[in-house]
C-alpha cells in the first residue's frame, strides 16, 4: 500500500517487490478474505489462535460451533462465485438442503407457515462442515501460509499507516515477547471478540464507533438422534421464531449425518438451562408442543450447549477518523448479528465477494477507506433486518436501539408484511428473498408486493402445525 494526504492507502495493483498480507482470524470470513488476497499478494499469512482440524470437528475458536448455522441463499451465491464448484461439494458431503417454506414446520407471530412450493433453499449442516470444506480449498493455495495457535497481540505502524502485527505462541507464557510480522496490508477477521480496538489505540489511531444492539437472547443446543421418525420424509425440520409478544423460539434442523440439532432461546434471565430434564422442560414454553413432544421421543447424544453473546455489534471504520492505512476489518470483526437469524456465515462470504470486486476496480484505486465502505456494504442488508427486528424487542438496550423518525412508517409496513408473508404466496416470495440476501430492501415495495401488502385479503394460514407438504400445497 501507499500512503496518501488522508492516511488512506492503495491495494491492489501489483508493483515491484514481494507483496505480504496477514489475515487474523482463520475461520470463513479469514480464509475467505486470504483467498481472495492471494490474487493480489505474493504471501498472505493466516494467524489462527487454534490449531486448525484436519476435519469437520468444531474448535473452541468459534464459540457458535455447536450451534445451528445455515447458509442462506445470498451466501450460497457467493461462496460458489468465490470457489466454483463449491456448493457440489457441499451437497456431496450430505448437507441437508432445505426447500422454504415447503419443507419446514414453521411458526411466527401467533400464525403457522403454509408449506407452499419453496421458492428459495437454505443449508443446515455443521457450521464445522462449511468451514472444513472453504479451509481446504483455500489453503491448498500455495501463496497462503498458516501461523495456527498463534495469536495476534497488537498492531505495528503508527496512526497513518499499518505495517504489520505483533504475534506470539499460544501456550507459551505471560513472559514471551510477542515478535513482529511485517505486512503491507493487514485484515482483523478475529471475529465479534476483535481487539482492534484496543490495538488501534495503542498505535495513536482512534478505534471505530460502535453501534450495538442487544435482546439480552441467550440460547442452548443439543444433538439428537430422531426417535419417532417424523422428521426426514414430510417434514425435514421443526422452527419456532420468536417476537415481541413470544419471545421464546426454538427449532430442530437436520445436519448432514442424520442428527438433529435442537436449540431453545429465551431472553435474558428466563435463559434456556443444559441440564437434561430442564432443557425439555423448557420447549415447553414455545407455543404449541410440537417440538417439546418430538424431544420427548428422540434420543439425545452429547450434552446441551449454552451460549449468550447474541448482540449486534457494527463497527464504523466508515466513518471518519484518525485511522491507518493498511489496516482491513470484515465478518463479525466489523459487524456481527444476532445469531438467531442465520446470517453470519452469508455475510462473511458476501463480504469476501466485496472484496474481491473492490481491489479489481480498475476505475477507482483501492484505498483503505474504499475498501472498508465497500465491506461495510456488504453486510449493511443484513444489520438492517436483524438490528430493525431487535430494536422492538422488550428489553433491548445498546446504542443503536432508539428509533428514527422514519422508524414508525417503516415498522408500520413491515409489520403488515410479517403478517402476510406466512400465507401469502406473493409477499413470502419477496420477504424470503430479502431475508436470504438475494435482493435487495426494495423488493418489499415492488407493485405487486405492494398491492398484497395494501389491498390484499387476510392471508388463510393453517390453524394447526402442517405437518405434511400435501395437505398445504397449492
Amino acid at each position: 500500500m501507499v500512503d496518501d494526504a488522508q492516511g488512506n492507502g492503495s491495494w491492489g495493483r501489483r508493483g515491484p517487490g514481494g507483496r505480504h498480507a496477514v489475515v487474523v482470524g482463520g475461520s470463513l470470513a479469514g480464509l475467505l478474505a486470504a483467498h481472495v488476497l492471494a490474487d493480489h499478494a505474493d504471501t498472505v499469512t493466516l494467524v489462527e489462535r487454534d490449531r486448525l482440524p484436519e476435519d469437520a470437528a468444531p474448535r473452541p475458536g468459534v464459540p457458535q460451533g455447536r450451534h445451528p448455522h445455515v447458509l442462506l441463499e445470498g451466501g450460497q451465491l457467493a461462496l460458489e462465485d468465490l470457489l466454483p464448484g463449491f456448493m457440489a461439494e457441499l451437497r456431496a458431503s450430505g448437507a441437508p438442503r432445505i426447500g422454504m417454506p415447503s419443507d419446514m414446520v414453521q411458526w411466527q407471530g401467533g400464525h403457522w407457515f403454509s408449506r407452499t412450493e419453496a421458492t428459495t433453499h437454505l443449508y443446515t449442516g455443521s457450521r464445522g462442515q462449511v468451514e472444513h470444506l472453504v479451509r481446504r480449498r483455500v489453503l491448498a493455495r500455495p501463496s497462503i501460509r498458516v501461523l495456527a495457535s498463534t495469536e495476534a497481540v497488537g498492531l505495528l505502524g503508527a496512526p497513518t499507516r499499518v505495517r504489520g502485527v505483533l504475534v506470539r505462541d499460544r501456550g507459551a507464557g505471560a513472559g514471551q515477547e510477542p515478535r513482529p510480522l511485517e505486512a503491507h496490508l493487514v485484515v482483523d477477521a478475529s471475529g465479534r471478540a476483535s481487539r482492534a480496538p484496543q490495538w488501534l489505540s495503542a498505535i495513536g489511531a482512534e478505534p471505530a464507533q460502535e453501534e450495538t444492539i442487544d435482546t439480552g437472547l441467550a440460547y442452548a443446543s443439543r444433538v439428537y438422534h430422531n426417535g419417532n421418525g417424523n422428521l426426514g420424509s414430510q417434514s425435514l425440520g421443526y422452527y419456532v421464531l420468536p417476537g415481541p409478544s413470544q419471545v421464546h423460539g426454538g427449532g430442530v434442523l437436520p445436519l448432514e449425518d442424520g442428527r438433529y440439532l435442537v436449540t431453545l432461546s429465551g431472553l435474558r434471565g428466563d435463559e434456556p438451562p443444559t441440564d437434561e430434564e430442564g432443557f425439555t422442560a423448557y420447549a415447553a414454553r414455545l407455543p404449541h408442543p410440537f417440538i417439546h413432544d418430538w424431544l420427548r421421543e428422540a434420543r439425545p447424544e452429547a450434552p446441551a450447549f449454552g451460549f449468550r453473546g447474541t448482540s449486534n455489534l457494527r463497527r464504523r471504520y466508515d466513518r471518519p477518523g484518525r485511522r491507518p492505512a493498511g489496516f482491513l476489518a470484515t465478518g463479525d470483526a466489523l459487524c456481527t448479528f444476532n445469531p438467531i437469524y442465520g446470517q453470519g456465515m452469508a455475510v462473511a462470504a458476501m463480504s469476501a465477494v466485496a472484496l474481491r470486486d473492490a481491489l479489481a476496480d480498475h476505475r477507482r484505486t483501492p484505498t483503505t477507506r474504499r475498501v472498508q465502505r465497500a465491506l461495510l456494504e456488504a453486510s449493511r442488508q443484513a444489520w438492517d433486518i436483524s438490528a430493525g427486528a431487535d430494536k422492538k424487542m422488550p428489553g433491548a438496550v445498546g446504542s443503536a436501539v432508539a428509533a428514527r423518525p422514519a422508524d414508525r412508517a417503516a415498522y408500520w409496513y413491515l409489520s403488515r408484511v410479517q403478517h402476510r408473508y406466512p400465507g401469502d404466496p406473493v409477499v413470502g416470495r419477496a420477504f424470503r428473498s430479502v431475508l436470504t440476501l438475494t435482493t435487495p430492501l426494495s423488493t418489499l415495495f415492488a407493485p405487486k408486493v405492494l398491492r398484497a401488502v395494501l389491498l390484499g385479503p387476510p392471508p388463510r394460514t393453517p390453524a394447526e402445525p402442517p405437518m405434511t407438504r400435501e395437505a398445504t400445497l397449492r
